[in-house]
């Protein structure tokens, strides 16, 4: 999403990121999914992954104000999907409490939160969500096992489909917990309906495909980043881009069945990729 928005010409240096556009303008969010709708992607990953409610609190928002752009995220790409032939699903994301922080605390975890107030900070925003009535949520980038519990108490439940994402790094997740014990609290919570990983380098991804199917028997998930690195001091992208169609056919045959691309993956990545994986199924 950040995306194909900064290549539309949007700046995003903002606390807020791609959710301030919720509030500014919407009509590029839409654009911006009806642009990988387009090169051939099947699911859209909503703009709310920043989009919290203390943050746009600190904007003068109200809570009823925050819920209506939180349901905006969905609808905008629900009338994207509309415009484009054949089945397309709509996640709604549902970042980590760091990206709320804005100061890449979610490639670190560790907060020095209690549960309690992990569960405190979901529920609301996931409670909007679900009833704004996406395909399923889209549970993306937790950095930490502690956070994943976390949220999966607030789903549990509710009878509303998700995706559990970890960002990882170097076979662990971002706050060096073992990949095992990440994907192992998914156990038993009807509503995980796969397992996987994001916003991490593609040369993490192998791993934690294996990983993933084995410890949960569940369809895994798995987009990652191009391959450079977000210094959250510089607000930038450092180092060189890795291609991220090539290598996932060989994440499909691993067992992943959902793939696409994080940041610094736009349209004509999408394009690539979905041409290479239609390539490969014939």
């Amino acid at each position: 999403m950040s995306t194909a928005l900064e290549q539309a010409g949007h700046d995003l240096s903002d606390s807020l990121w791609s959710a301030r556009l919720l509030l500014t303008a919407p009509d590029a969010i839409r654009a911006a999914h009806l642009a990988y709708f387009h090169a051939g992607a099947q699911v859209a990953i909503t703009s709310s992954y920043q989009a919290t409610f203390e943050g746009f609190a600190e904007r003068g928002l109200s809570p009823e104000q925050t819920a209506n752009l939180l349901r905006a995220s969905v609808s905008l790409a629900r009338a994207a999907a509309s415009e484009v032939d054949g089945p397309r699903w709509v996640a709604a994301s549902v970042g980590p409490y760091g990206a709320m922080l804005a100061d890449g605390s979610e490639y670190r975890g560790r907060y020095g939160l209690s549960a309690r107030r992990l569960e405190e900070f979901h529920r609301p925003r996931v409670e909007v969500l679900a009833d704004a009535a996406p395909d399923l949520l889209a549970v993306e980038t937790i950095p930490d096992v502690d956070e994943a519990e976390a949220v999966l108490r607030v789903v549990a439940g509710s009878g509303v489909p998700m995706w559990l994402s970890y960002s990882v790094r170097d076979g662990r997740t971002c706050a060096g917990q073992d990949l095992e014990d990440a994907f192992a609290v998914a156990a038993g919570v009807s509503e995980v309906v796969a397992v996987g990983v994001n916003c991490c380098r593609p040369e993490d991804v192998d791993e934690a495909v294996e990983v993933a199917r084995r410890v949960t028997g569940l369809p895994v998930v798995v987009y990652p980043n191009s391959g450079e690195q977000w210094n959250a001091s510089a607000r930038a992208w450092e180092g060189g881009a890795a291609a991220v169609a090539e290598p996932a056919r060989q994440w499909v045959e691993a067992g992943a069945r959902l793939v696409g691309g994080c940041c610094q993956v736009g349209p004509s990545d999408i394009a690539r990729l979905a041409a290479t994986l239609t390539s490969h199924e014939g």
